[in-house]
């Protein structure tokens, strides 16, 4: 594994540029998810529960204060924080996190609070996802905004494959809420008594990218397979994206999950993986630093400890390229910056924050 130094003084190439890293910050404690506020400073999540600022291109000490209560258990503990369309005037985002009551288990929760200096104000729970669960695996926490201002917000099917085709259950499934926490116009499912009402989607895994299509305004999705079959798809209304009852992977133990990859009334994966590379974060790339990439789709990778760029034309990858093995970072979070560039979270108790820069 590359130090921090030695990264920003390598030079990486692809097959359409070349480029470095340029490291932004470190020593975080499993950064999660990015964001980038107006006077140019940055918002990162940290699972262990903390949300940091990045200042004048330093990492402020001091934690923002007044997160709501949440539980730092498996792969749960604070997730993802997204500012709201119109944070510029009103000062507000969303953070999704793991929260634990004794009795009932653990859940995913969205809360909206108010970014004042260096406090979150006016903290309110506005999402849950019920029932609750025991383990603490798959909470999912991904969120994006659409064109209309409604929030998308991804729940796992908490390692209980079945709870993902239960309409019933929050588990397994992308919801569409307003700021509010209520169901947004138009959802699919309000007029079946058989189906919650914030349901958009369902037959989801564990959804750990989410991004909105810059040409489409689509939201795009990637979830983890069991062993094998990460899946990409376009995230559509009422849509049953198929788990478990189809998919490319098998159990963990070895043992077939189901023997089939499609069936009607399921939605087939626009691209998917075998064996698994644990996709998380993804971006299209919409900067002019690399004119080559653009349009391409950048997605991170966990276990095979890498970056994917993926050319596509209409839905059809056309090409895909492994960037950054050499780095040999399980990469966590992928955004396109306001400044033109790919920017990268790096899952470790050392965690950083990566720019994609032309080498020269």
């Amino acid at each position: 594994m590359l130090s921090a130094t030695a990264a920003s003084e390598q030079i990486f190439s692809s097959d359409k540029a070349e480029f470095r890293l340029e490291t932004v910050a470190q020593n975080l404690e499993h950064p999660w998810s990015l964001a980038f506020l107006p006077d140019g400073s940055m918002l990162v999540t940290e699972r262990e529960g903390r949300l940091r600022i990045i200042r004048d291109g330093s990492l402020v000490d001091e934690p923002v204060s007044g997160l709501p209560e949440l539980v730092v258990s498996g792969q749960g503990g604070l997730l993802d924080v997204i500012l709201d369309p119109d944070f510029e005037t009103n000062q507000i985002l969303f953070l999704s996190y793991a929260h634990k009551v004794s009795r009932e288990g653990m859940t995913t929760r969205v809360a909206r609070a108010k970014l004042d200096g260096n406090r979150l104000a006016d903290v309110e729970v506005i999402f849950e996802a019920l029932p609750r669960g025991t383990t603490g695996r798959h909470f999912a926490g991904r969120m994006e905004f659409d064109r209309d201002g409604n929030l998308y917000v991804a729940v796992g099917d908490r390692g209980e494959m079945n709870r993902a085709q239960a309409t019933d259950d929050d588990a397994g499934g992308v919801h569409r809420l307003t700021t509010d926490g209520e169901p947004a116009p138009g959802n699919p499912f309000t007029d079946d008594p058989t189906v919650n009402d914030t349901f958009f989607t369902y037959g989801n895994r564990n959804i750990q990218g989410m991004t909105i299509h810059p040409e489409t305004g689509e939201i795009w999705s990637h979830e983890h397979g069991p062993r094998g079959g990460d899946e990409i798809n376009i995230i559509r209304a009422g849509n049953n994206y198929g788990w478990p009852d189809v998919t490319y992977g098998i159990d963990y133990s070895g043992v077939p999950i189901t023997d089939k990859t499609t069936m009607e009334g399921v939605t087939d994966p626009l691209h998917y993986w075998d064996p698994s590379i644990a996709p998380s974060g993804m971006a299209f790339y919409t900067g002019d630093q690399f004119p080559e990439w653009q349009g391409d789709l950048f997605v991170g990778a966990l276990k095979m400890r890498k970056l994917v760029r993926l050319s596509i034309e209409n839905e059809d990858v056309k090409e895909e390229e492994d960037l950054l093995e050499d780095l040999g970072e399980r990469i966590r979070d992928v955004r396109m910056g306001p400044d033109g560039v790919l920017w990268l979270l790096t899952d470790h108790s050392d965690g950083k924050v990566y720019r994609i820069v032309p080498a020269e």
